[in-house]
Parts: C-alpha cells; sequence; structure tokens
C-alpha cells in the first residue's frame, strides 16, 4: 500500500455515551508490509497504552507480514500459541481453526464455505455458536436476534507454552447488513447492542482496578493452577450463559482420559500480570481453564466449584455492558491487541450463507508474563 505522512492515532469509532470503556485506538497511515524500527517502536508503545489498536485498510496484508508484525513483540517466539495439541479432535478448540500452510503460526477462522484460499482448498469454516458450549443456550426462534459472548478467553495453551504476548486478527470478508442484541442471562437482564460477528473485549486493568482493597490484595497475592491439556479436559463441561467460565457438574474429563501429562509442564501463574511499559497490573485469567487457587500462605483451594466462583466473583463487574467494546469490522481491518492485559470474546450468529474469512496470528511467549513482583526495566 502506498502511505503517505507519518502514523497518527484516531480515537475509536463512537461508543455510546453510556460507555465506560477506556482502552483502544486506531492508527492510521501504516505500511504493515514495510516496518520500520521507529513505526514499530512506535506502534508497540501505543499497544501497551491502549491495549486494542485498529490498523485500517490492510485488505492487501500478507499472512507472512501479519507474522513478521506478530512476531517482533517477541522476537525469539516461534511457534504457534496452542503448538500442536496432541489429541486435537477432542479439543474444543479444534473445530475453529485452519492453519494457513505456507505460514504455519497463522490460522484462518471464519464462517462459511471457502473454495480456496492462502492454499487452503474446499474449507468449510464453522463460526463458534454459543449452543455448542453454553449449558442453557438461546432458544431456536430468537438465535439469529439475539446472542451470547460465547467464551471469554485469553489466547494460551496453558499447558507447557507460555501465554502469548500478543494477537492479531485481519478481517478479510465481513459480513454487514444487521445487529444483535447481546443477552447476559444471569439473573442481571443487562443485555448490549452488537455488530453482526463482532469481537468484545474488556480491559483486564479496569477488571483489577474496580475491584475492592480487599480483593485487589487477594489477586496480587494468589496464583491460579491451570488443568493440564485444559481445551480437552474442559470439553465435555458446558459454560455460564455470560461465557465467562463453566458449571461445576463433574463433566470434566479425568487424567486418565487426557494425553498423558507432564507434571513440569502445568502451569500455575499470578492472577496479576504486570503491563511491560506502564507497571499496571491486569486481572488476568481464563476462566473456564482454572483448575485450583493458590494462596499466599501456601493452601491451595482444589475444590473447582468454589475456585470457579471466586474467579467468576472477581471478573463478572468488568465484563457489564459498559466496559465492553465490540468492535465493529470492515474488511482490512488489522487489530492488534495485548493478549496479556485485555479478556476477549467471539459474539454472533450467522446464517448459513453469511461468509466470514479472517486470519489470526499469535505466538508462545519467550517467557512468562510477568507477576505483581516483577520490575518494569
Amino acid at each position: 500500500m502506498t502511505v503517505t505522512g507519518p502514523i497518527s492515532l484516531q480515537p475509536l469509532n463512537a461508543l455510546p455515551s453510556s460507555s465506560a470503556v477506556d482502552f483502544g485506538t486506531q492508527l492510521l497511515n501504516v505500511d504493515v508490509e514495510n516496518i520500520t524500527d521507529s513505526d514499530f517502536a512506535f506502534i508497540r508503545n501505543t499497544l501497551y497504552r491502549n491495549h486494542v489498536v485498529v490498523i485500517k485498510n490492510q485488505a492487501a496484508l500478507s499472512p507472512k507480514a501479519q507474522y513478521e508484525l506478530t512476531k517482533r513483540f517477541d522476537p525469539t517466539a516461534e511457534n504457534y500459541g496452542h503448538g500442536k495439541t496432541l489429541d486435537a479432535k477432542r479439543s474444543v478448540l479444534h473445530p475453529d481453526l485452519k492453519t494457513v500452510p505456507h505460514q504455519p503460526q497463522v490460522q484462518v477462522i471464519g464462517n462459511g464455505f471457502i473454495p480456496s484460499y492462502e492454499g487452503l482448498e474446499n474449507i468449510k469454516l464453522v463460526h463458534p455458536h454459543h449452543k455448542k458450549f453454553h449449558k442453557h443456550p438461546i432458544s431456536e426462534e430468537d438465535n439469529l436476534d439475539y446472542t451470547r459472548f460465547f467464551r471469554w478467553h485469553i489466547d494460551a495453551a496453558l499447558y507447557d507454552l507460555n501465554p502469548p504476548r500478543v494477537t492479531s486478527l485481519m478481517a478479510v470478508s465481513v459480513p454487514k447488513g444487521r445487529c444483535q442484541t447481546l443477552r447476559y442471562d444471569d439473573g442481571s437482564g443487562e443485555e448490549l447492542d452488537v455488530p453482526l460477528g463482532t469481537t468484545a473485549f474488556v480491559s483486564s486493568y479496569n477488571m483489577y482496578n474496580i475491584l475492592s482493597e480487599k480483593d485487589k490484595e487477594f489477586a496480587r497475592t494468589s496464583k491460579i493452577g491451570y488443568a493440564p491439556h485444559p481445551y480437552i479436559w474442559m470439553s465435555p463441561a458446558k459454560s455460564r450463559s455470560d461465557g465467562l467460565g463453566l458449571y461445576s457438574d463433574g463433566a470434566e474429563l479425568p487424567d486418565s482420559e487426557l494425553p498423558p501429562i507432564d507434571k513440569n509442564k502445568i502451569q500455575i501463574l499470578p492472577m496479576c500480570w504486570k503491563n511491560p511499559i506502564t507497571g499496571e497490573l491486569a486481572l488476568q485469567m481464563h476462566p473456564s481453564a482454572v483448575r485450583r487457587i493458590h494462596l499466599k500462605d501456601g493452601t491451595v483451594i482444589d475444590d473447582l466449584e468454589k475456585v470457579r466462583g471466586i474467579v467468576h466473583g472477581l471478573q463478572r463487574p468488568a465484563i457489564s455492558p459498559k466496559y465492553v467494546y465490540p468492535h465493529d469490522w470492515e474488511e482490512g481491518d488489522l487489530v492488534l491487541f495485548n493478549n496479556q492485559g485485555v479478556l476477549h470474546s467471539v459474539v454472533g450468529a450467522f446464517k448459513e450463507e453469511e461468509r466470514r474469512l479472517f486470519r489470526q496470528c499469535n505466538m508462545a511467549a519467550s517467557e512468562p508474563p510477568m507477576g505483581p513482583e516483577a520490575v518494569v526495566v
């Protein structure tokens, strides 16, 4: 693409007056195929201060350039964030991702039949629908008018591999023409009008900041023990209607039914992760993958229902409608997000003929996230 002038910042598209979203920005005049060191320094600084960065007009961007930009945030990272799942067909992620053959760190996601794209032939993409994951789905008659957060999450394997620092999402083809009403269906009565097929983001920094002082101290001094092979472990379980964690019905797979477990690869991570530039703390947990809470005195909360209840109680206030940024995708949007500082969720229900084609890229980080005691250099 031809770019004239320096990179410039612009506010996100107009948010409703009721919005309390305090993150996100747009960048204009970015030539992603030919980024200089100074360009990247500007983008990196912008990302870690705004957490979601929308780079417009990137329709011609190659998968290689998308990968190279994503990798610059962690130059020694090599592998896709989820690696190669040993038992992929049982993973809850299996139906959603197709790998670009010539750029294996880049995945294709979306909805509809794609005859040919970047070396992939005759693929059928399926947009994740909450009825396959939620315990109490929306009725069929309301399905196209109403929707849910599918699953609030971090892009991370949470077993063996470190959580990626940054994810990039590229909109190749976007269906337009209607909006949906997102229902929480958790007794709160909360709803949110969203564009069709939006990606919803919330700030994990805000999630921490709005806690009581008592809860902040608990979060700063506690750690989460994640389940081994979490996306296989959770596969029979069902989600809460707000997409923020699972019901505890005893459906999770026992260790004996999982791929071989290396105890050294089980991850125990701080509840709070430190921003590498600002030093701010993010309450950063994957609510569906949590298994245990390790307390500062060395005791461990092992009751799964109690663990999930504590995590949900800490996270739920920050997914209320006023804190959610639902991105209204346009073809050519490249969105970078701080995967160690926001949660996000797929949203929406498509008609079969509504075609959506996106590219996703992230890489397992070269180091674990920084905890509350880490020193920002």
